[in-house]
C-alpha cells in the first residue's frame, strides 16, 4: 500500500538545470568550445560517478588562457537569476494536494545541499508540505546520487518501508538511486535530461501533469 511519495528537487520540482546547463553553453560557445553534453549528463542528479567540472573543464580547452574561477562565479550569477524567475514545474502542485489528501507522507531527497534546497523550497512556500528533507549534507561525501543514500535515509525518517513508497526523479543517476533502494521510481525526464537514457525506471512521464495518484496506488500494491 502506497505511503509516501519521494521527491527530487532540482530539475523535478524547479527546472534549476535547463538554466545551468544553456549558460555554460552559452559561455563554451562564446570562446569557440562546445559544453559536452554526454559528460554533463554523467553529473545531472548526483556527482556519485562524475568529477566532471565544467569551468574547470573550459580553462583547459583554452590551455589556462580563462580562469576557473572567474567562469565559475560568472556562471553561478547568470545561472541563479534565470533560476529565480523560473516557477514550479507543471503538476507538482497537484501531485502534492492529492498526496496531502490521501494522508500520504511527503519527502525530498536531493543531492544538492540544504542551503540551496530549503532555500528554494521555502522561496515557492512549498518547505512546509514535506514531512522529511534529506540532502547532500546528511550522507557521507560521495554518497550522494546514485548511491541508494539519500533514498534510504528518507525512508529511515519518514519511517516508511520502501515497498510503500514512490520515487519521483528527473535524472538517470536519480532514477539509478532508486533501484539500488529498492524503491519503485517514475522518471520524469526535464529539457536537459529527455535526451539521456533512463534504464531501470518503472514508469516515465513527460511531466508530473501526466501522473495521478490514483495510477500509483494501483501501481504500488
Amino acid at each position: 500500500m502506497l505511503k509516501a511519495l519521494i521527491f527530487d528537487f532540482d530539475g523535478l520540482i524547479l527546472d534549476t538545470e535547463t538554466p545551468e546547463y544553456h549558460v555554460w553553453q552559452t559561455i563554451y560557445r562564446e570562446y569557440g568550445f562546445e559544453l559536452p553534453h554526454d559528460e554533463w549528463g554523467r553529473i545531472i542528479g548526483g556527482y556519485g560517478i562524475s568529477n566532471f567540472d565544467a569551468a574547470n573543464h573550459l580553462s583547459l580547452l583554452s590551455q589556462g588562457r580563462l580562469d576557473s574561477a572567474s567562469l565559475r562565479a560568472r556562471h553561478q550569477l547568470e545561472s541563479h537569476a534565470l533560476i529565480h524567475a523560473q516557477p514550479i514545474l507543471p503538476g507538482v502542485m497537484d501531485i502534492i494536494h492529492e498526496a496531502k489528501r490521501l494522508g500520504l507522507k511527503l519527502a525530498i531527497a536531493s543531492s544538492s545541499p540544504h542551503f540551496w534546497v530549503d532555500k528554494h523550497a521555502q522561496r515557492l512556500n512549498i518547505f512546509h508540505y514535506f514531512d522529511v528533507v534529506v540532502c547532500a549534507d546528511d550522507v557521507g561525501i560521495g554518497r550522494t546520487k546514485p548511491n541508494p543514500d539519500l533514498f534510504l535515509l528518507a525512508l529511515n525518517q519518514l519511517k516508511v518501508p520502501k515497498e510503500a513508497a514512490v520515487v519521483l526523479e528527473d535524472s538517470p543517476n536519480g532514477v539509478k538511486a532508486a533501484n539500488r533502494a529498492g524503491i519503485f521510481v517514475v522518471a520524469v525526464p526535464n529539457p536537459v535530461t529527455s535526451t539521456l537514457q533512463f534504464n531501470g525506471a518503472n514508469r516515465i512521464v513527460k511531466s508530473l501533469a501526466d501522473l495521478s495518484i490514483p495510477d500509483l496506488l494501483n501501481t504500488v500494491q
